[in-house]
Formats: structure tokens, C-alpha cells, sequence
């Protein structure tokens, strides 16, 4: 049974934040988001909407909501993700949802379940006014802040059994409820150098590998992360940094595996194909200066960028749409990125808008202001009660 419904968008999140959603893949742990979905599912039945799971992997689901008008009615979808970033170094109780100083606290009431909520909320208050003639889809989507499995399931796979193509997506992230209509991807790959183990009393019997890894750094810094010129006017410079490195096993033992991870931060119209390429260039030199350098790169792991050339018809038709209530609506760009590639992947118009600023996103205080859920339930829902015929293509 469902606890006691919520009164307002600001209750609905506080509950949404008490839930335990912190993504967990690393440690090879999935639907952590279960729970969750399936008290979203109790609140949909109990408003009359439509709610189907669509399964992952046993417990795991996609949460679809749905309010279907007119089978003749375009669609428009709105996407949100359930799960967080881990809650180490908080200042605050994360799963609190301490309303407090027009701001509610806990990890995901900004990145982005205020999102969610503001999406849900909207949908319900419209339905309730009886304002809504186009047909709307609310998808609470898993898994999106390690490898996307949410979204890339239900683009790939669950989308199109649904027997329905939206005209437009609206992918929830804390914006200010700036139109974003570009931003980066990402390729994140590890390099691994081998060495020879031996015990420490006699270094000489081995090679160390973290020796060879610092001039692996050192290489790349200098002749690659440096050398990075590429950039695009809404979303600015590409990027790579060097995140992390794990090298050695015990205190005694010459190490002989290092590996390092480097997030390199790719611009719309870049050739993702020709990076690891270009780091392999800087190795190759040191291999010529090195012979017994034992240097590889492993498979990346890559996320698509939002291309605002693609999306230009869906940015003008909600720009229209903030315009109208005062808001800026010149599209800009972001350096994060976002489920909304994934849909352009399969042809689809997306562009990206939330309430709540990205700057709290993951931090050790993590909020979003009353003022901006607000903002989004109202921007959410005027988008919701557009004329069929504004997103008809």
C-alpha cells in the first residue's frame, strides 16, 4: 500500500529523497533504484495514471508513466533518473530531505530527483485542471550516473515496443531551467604498465611498475592534456585529466601492475575514434625511448555529446515556451553530460532542462531551492499543456 499521498511537489521530493538510491555498479551492485520506482508506481495508480515497468534484470526496471489522451495525439516524453552519486563527505543527513531556508537537503533532491518530482507533480496538477491535449510520458529511468544501462535499454530496446515515437524528449537535470541543447561526452579508458616483482630488500631483481607509470604521466600531460586545443562555442574546451591510480600490492613487494583512468571530455563534432589513437602516439615515443616499456591501453568505456544542430526545432518550441513566462530561452551548452545523447542516438530530438543548479549536484550539502522546484513544475507543466499541433512535426 502507499503511505499517505503527498501534498505538494516539496513533500513528494522529501519522500523521493529518503530512499537509499546510490548507484553501486562499481562494486558490481544493481536495482538499488527498485524501491523507489515502485512507490512512484503506487503514486501513478493513485493519481489514475498509466504505470508499466520495463524490466532490466530481475529486480531492476525502467518506470514508464503515462496519461494518454488521443491516439491521434503526438507524444511527448520526459526523462528522469533515480539513482545518486555515493553520500562520503556529507555535511548533511543525505536521505533527510530537511526542508530548511526555502531549501530542500539530500543526495539527489538537485542531481535529480527534484527533477522527478517537479515532472510528476506537473502531470498531476494539469491532469487535475484538465488541461492537458497531447499525450505524456514520464520515464524514471536506472543507472544513469555510472553507464547508462536505464536509458540505453529503453532507446534500444523497450522504446520501440511501445508502439509510439515522440515528437520531442525532455531530459531532467539541474539547469535553472536553462534550455540546453549541447553538451560534452565522455571516453574513459585505464593505461596499465607491467613491471617484474620481487621482494624490496633487492630492488634490482625487478622493475617497478608505478616507475614506469610516472613517465606514462608525465608523457601525457606534457605531449597530449596540454596540447588540447578543440572547442565549440556553446560547450566550450575539450578536456582530459588523470582521475585516479592503483599501483602495488604489499609494502614489501616491487610493483609489477600500475593502472591509471583518464576522462577525456569530448565536444560536440569531434572524432571520439581518433583519441586513444592520439594518446598511442605519445606512448609510442616513449617505447622508442624505452624498449623494456611495457605500456597498454584498455577498452574505453564512451558516452555520446548532445549535437544542438539536431535538436533545433524541439530548442525553438520550448525556448517559445520560456519566453513566454520570462524566462531566458537561447539555448546553451553544458560540460556534463546527460541521458539526452542517448535518445538523439536513434534519431530522436532532445535537449536537456531541470530545475535546481548543477554546482550543488554531488556535493557535500547537496539542495535545491523551493523557488526552483517550483519553476520547474511550472515550466514542466506549461510544456505538458501545449496545443497538439505545437509538437506535431
Amino acid at each position: 500500500m502507499t503511505k499517505q499521498l503527498p501534498n505538494s511537489c516539496v513533500e513528494l521530493l522529501q519522500r523521493m529523497v529518503s530512499f537509499n538510491t546510490i548507484n553501486r555498479m562499481e562494486e558490481g551492485i544493481h536495482s538499488v533504484e527498485h524501491e523507489l520506482a515502485a512507490y512512484l508506481e503506487q503514486l501513478a495508480l493513485a493519481w489514475n495514471l498509466t504505470a508499466l515497468r520495463l524490466p532490466i534484470a530481475d529486480p531492476a526496471f525502467n518506470l514508464l508513466i503515462t496519461h494518454q489522451v488521443d491516439s491521434t495525439a503526438p507524444w511527448l516524453l520526459f526523462d528522469s533518473h533515480l539513482d545518486t552519486v555515493d553520500i562520503q563527505g556529507m555535511t548533511i543527513d543525505p536521505f533527510g530531505g530537511e526542508l530548511r531556508n526555502g531549501k530542500i537537503f539530500g543526495r539527489g533532491a538537485c542531481d535529480t530527483k527534484g527533477t522527478g518530482a517537479a515532472m510528476l507533480w506537473a502531470l498531476k496538477s494539469a491532469i487535475e485542471r484538465q488541461q492537458i491535449s497531447t499525450n505524456i510520458a514520464i520515464l524514471f529511468c536506472i543507472e544513469e550516473e555510472y553507464s547508462k544501462t536505464g536509458v540505453k535499454e529503453f532507446v534500444h530496446r523497450q522504446l520501440p515496443e511501445l508502439g509510439w515515437h515522440p515528437a520531442g524528449v525532455i531530459v531532467g537535470e539541474p539547469t535553472r531551467m536553462r534550455l540546453v541543447s549541447g553538451h560534452k561526452g565522455t571516453v574513459r579508458w585505464n593505461i596499465r604498465t607491467r613491471g617484474v616483482a620481487a621482494h624490496s630488500s633487492n630492488p634490482s631483481q625487478g622493475k617497478s611498475a608505478i616507475r614506469s607509470m610516472m613517465r606514462v604521466i608525465d608523457a601525457i600531460e606534457k605531449h597530449y592534456i596540454a596540447e588540447l586545443q578543440i572547442s565549440h562555442p556553446l560547450v566550450g574546451k575539450a578536456q582530459c585529466s588523470i582521475n585516479t591510480i592503483d599501483g602495488g600490492s604489499v609494502i614489501n613487494v616491487i610493483p609489477d601492475s600500475c593502472d591509471i583512468w583518464l576522462d577525456r571530455r569530448v565536444v560536440p563534432g569531434e572524432d571520439v575514434d581518433a583519441i586513444l589513437p592520439a594518446v598511442e602516439s605519445v606512448l609510442n615515443n616513449l617505447r622508442a625511448q624505452d624498449s623494456d616499456l611495457e605500456v597498454e591501453q584498455l577498452s574505453p568505456r564512451t558516452d555520446r555529446t548532445l549535437s544542438p544542430e539536431l535538436n533545433q526545432e524541439l530548442s525553438s518550441r520550448v525556448g517559445q515556451v520560456l519566453e513566454q513566462s520570462g524566462l531566458p530561452s537561447e539555448p546553451t551548452g553544458a560540460p556534463f553530460g546527460t541521458d539526452a545523447c542517448q535518445y538523439e542516438s536513434i534519431g530522436l530530438q532532445a535537449i536537456v532542462l531541470g530545475p535546481g543548479d548543477i554546482a550543488k549536484a554531488h556535493s557535500a550539502d547537496e539542495f535545491i531551492e523551493v523557488e526552483q522546484l517550483e519553476s520547474g513544475v511550472d515550466i514542466y507543466g506549461q510544456l505538458m499543456t501545449q496545443p497538439p499541433g505545437f509538437w506535431k512535426e
